[in-house]
């Protein structure tokens, strides 16, 4: 996926209205080729993963930005996980996932504490589409490890409802509607943000009926996110939170990253960048330098 179409799920969204332990897929050297990824440093440096998982101990929070789509990706999330836990424990972690809602916080937490079969959670918790094959190794590691799984998402139709009336239609809401969505008002957005957003938006992401308040509806979306991440921590302070999100949310630490600190000030964190590419070998330092603290390449 390449910077033209990293926030094309954003349009079509707003548009319309877009057992014991988990699976080990990464423990046979089958399942994934090391070759398949290397990791850097922000800057063009060669790094690695021990050294990745080593630079959590002084964090409290690790953003990783991915592409939906790309399974290695979700292989290499599941690795940090999973090493993060070996190397950090017992120091408490949380999984916190733009993939759930919050309004389905319950179910989330009914499932993962083993109250209710998987069924029922599927059944009762919207999951993504690619749920089964991208994100389950998350969650039922977290279960079997007894982790809190944070559902951060603000749930899609306040998103598009602010994205077709702008921010001032969240004051109209029912009170109960507010258990779902961050403080307000909601942070305001850097200048860099603003035109990286505008940016991508003017190529092929682009549609004529895009709403016509889309960027409101992207703070809204971030700072849903950074709000679930900041209450995850102001819980349990000395927690490791480790949220999954879409890369565009939190790549040059602007999105999520900025509003985090908003909610949050002294919060410390680590911003990891997957993006895939042909050549995980070669690190383009126009494209890639700054994407993140860390920028892992997943070949195509």
């Amino acid at each position: 996926m390449k910077k033209a179409s990293l926030v094309v799920c954003v349009a079509l969204a707003l548009c319309s209205a877009c057992a014991s332990r988990a699976p080990t897929i990464l423990n046979s050297p089958q399942s994934i080729d090391l070759g398949a990824f290397r990791v850097y440093a922000g800057d063009g440096r060669p790094a690695s993963l021990p050294e990745l998982v080593t630079a959590l101990g002084s964090v409290s929070v690790l953003l990783v930005g991915e592409e939906h789509d790309d399974s290695i990706a979700h292989r290499v999330q599941l690795l940090i996980l999973e090493e993060g836990l070996r190397r950090w424990q017992p120091r408490p972690v949380v999984l916190s996932l733009e993939m759930f809602e919050q309004d389905v916080q319950e179910v989330v937490d009914e499932y993962v504490g083993g109250f209710i079969a998987e069924r029922y959670f599927l059944a009762a918790s919207r999951p993504w589409s690619e749920y089964r094959t991208a994100y389950r190794p998350l969650v039922e590691l977290a279960k079997a490890r007894g982790l809190r799984v944070v559902a951060a998402n603000v749930p899609r139709r306040y998103v598009d409802m602010v994205s077709r009336m702008g921010e001032g239609s969240l004051e109209d809401l029912p009170r109960e509607a507010f258990r779902f969505l961050p403080p307000l008002p909601l942070p305001a957005a850097s200048a860099a943000y603003r035109a990286r957003f505008d940016s991508v938006m003017s190529g092929p992401a682009q549609h004529d009926d895009m709403p016509p308040h889309i960027f409101d509806g992207q703070r809204l979306w971030d700072a849903g996110m950074a709000s679930a991440v900041a209450a995850a921590l102001d819980d349990r302070p000395d927690a490791l939170v480790v949220h999954v999100v879409g890369g565009f949310h939190v790549e040059r630490r602007l999105g999520i990253a900025q509003a985090l600190l908003k909610y949050r000030p002294r919060t410390t964190f680590l911003v990891v960048s997957i993006r895939r590419v042909t050549d995980p070998a070669a690190f383009d330092v126009r494209e890639h330098t700054g994407l993140g603290d860390f920028v892992v390449l997943t070949r195509e």
